[in-house]
């Protein structure tokens, strides 16, 4: 597929389309069985390393392709291709969410200790900062890390952590200056570390190949090189990649009705009914036309949010308006393709089944819908 994009390269449709064809190959025939282990495998994230896929946002003197933010939004549009959600999530958690935080805000040292394993899918991470009590308002978390000798002790918990099963680290929050709303620093913590506990995995309505859990963190002791960046300001590199966190969800989102529009497409044209074929009915013909026209929306306000950002300018109001309503538009294109797939459509086997359960979280992670709507709106009505 040659995007009809303006913001789309050579180099980005490369990336595109080596990003489908894989998976096309390693993920869409093994999918089913990944979801009914409840477990992306590990050999998948390997071969992707190989293949420089976990790198492109990485800078090139820390071994990846220094790409910038079109790069991330062309790469999860791809991921949404795959149909598993489950897998785009667990990728895109490693490569978008958590990674950005090492990249940005890592030491020398510590670049040179992490960045290896990471680009080599040897060493998954995951973003440790939703609790219970703190999910779209950071400012909200309550765990705590407190000085302690050369080092720091964490405790308190953490809820709807992606890859913190099968991970190997997550890259923390927790309250470091009691004193300040937003006193928050951000720690690296090994999966192995004493007192890092996985509490519960959670039994989730989609993404069911992604693995989530709580965590608990009774007394976890980190050296002071595991500290992430400045001290109490983790507040602010958290904020500093919501936007590119929303982004790869809207990506996700783009990618996936794509495909659902594809798929609908080619049933309904082949689906004989009334003396000819679904397709030929008005009412379904033209509300897939309508759909494809929000998707190419969509994408489009997605790309020009992520060229804003690559061009250094403030884009939270155009980020925040895409993730809101793309997310709500790949809802809207689901519910029309099951409704077109009829009964089949409803049944566990079915393709489409699973992607209206999958995009259901769209317009809840990495900030609600109504969260993205109140930052549209202060600063569009202030």
């Amino acid at each position: 597929m040659i995007h009809r994009n303006a913001y789309m390269t050579d180099e980005l449709q490369q990336i595109y389309d080596q990003t489908v064809e894989f998976v096309s190959r390693e993920v869409v025939p093994h999918g089913n069985s990944w979801e009914d282990a409840g477990s992306v495998p590990r050999d998948v994230l390997l071969k992707m390393g190989s293949l420089g896929m976990l790198g492109l946002r990485v800078p090139e003197e820390h071994g990846g392709l220094g790409l910038g933010p079109l790069a991330s939004a062309t790469f999860s549009e791809a991921l949404g291709s795959s149909t598993f959600a489950g897998f785009e999530v667990t990728v895109l958690v490693h490569t978008d969410m958590s990674g950005p935080h090492l990249v940005n805000s890592g030491t020398d040292e510590q670049l040179a200790e992490w960045m290896p394993g990471v680009l080599s899918g040897e060493t998954i991470l995951s973003i440790g900062v939703t609790e219970p009590d703190a999910g779209s308002d950071v400012a909200g978390i309550r765990s705590t890390a407190v000085k302690d000798g050369d080092g720091w002790r964490i405790n308190g918990s953490k809820t709807f952590i992606t890859n913190a099963v099968y991970g190997d680290m997550t890259i923390l929050g927790a309250r470091t200056d009691p004193e300040n709303k937003y006193g928050i620093s951000m720690f690296l913590v090994p999966s192995e570390t004493e007192g890092f506990n996985v509490a519960k995995k959670l039994d989730k309505h989609g993404w069911r190949c992604s693995d989530t859990a709580e965590l608990v963190l009774d007394d976890v002791w980190v050296p002071d090189e595991q500290l992430l960046g400045e001290p109490h300001r983790g507040f602010y590199a958290t904020m500093q990649n919501f936007q590119n966190e929303r982004m790869v969800l809207v990506g996700m989102g783009v990618g996936a009705a794509q495909a659902a529009i594809d798929m609908t497409t080619a049933y309904t044209q082949d689906r004989n009914a009334f003396g000819g074929n679904l397709f030929d009915l008005g009412a379904i013909r033209q509300r897939m036309a309508m759909n494809q026209a929000k998707v190419d929306a969509v994408r489009a306000s997605m790309y020009h949010a992520a060229w804003l950002e690559e061009q250094g300018v403030d884009n939270v109001k155009e980020m925040s308006g895409a993730k809101a309503w793309g997310c709500e538009v790949a809802n809207q294109v689901m519910y029309d393709c099951l409704q077109f797939h009829g009964g089949i459509g409803y049944m566990r086997e079915s393709a489409i089944e699973r992607m209206y359960r999958d995009a259901r979280i769209l317009t809840i992670g990495g900030g609600a819908t109504e969260v993205m709507l109140e930052e549209v709106a202060k600063r569009s009505y202030s």
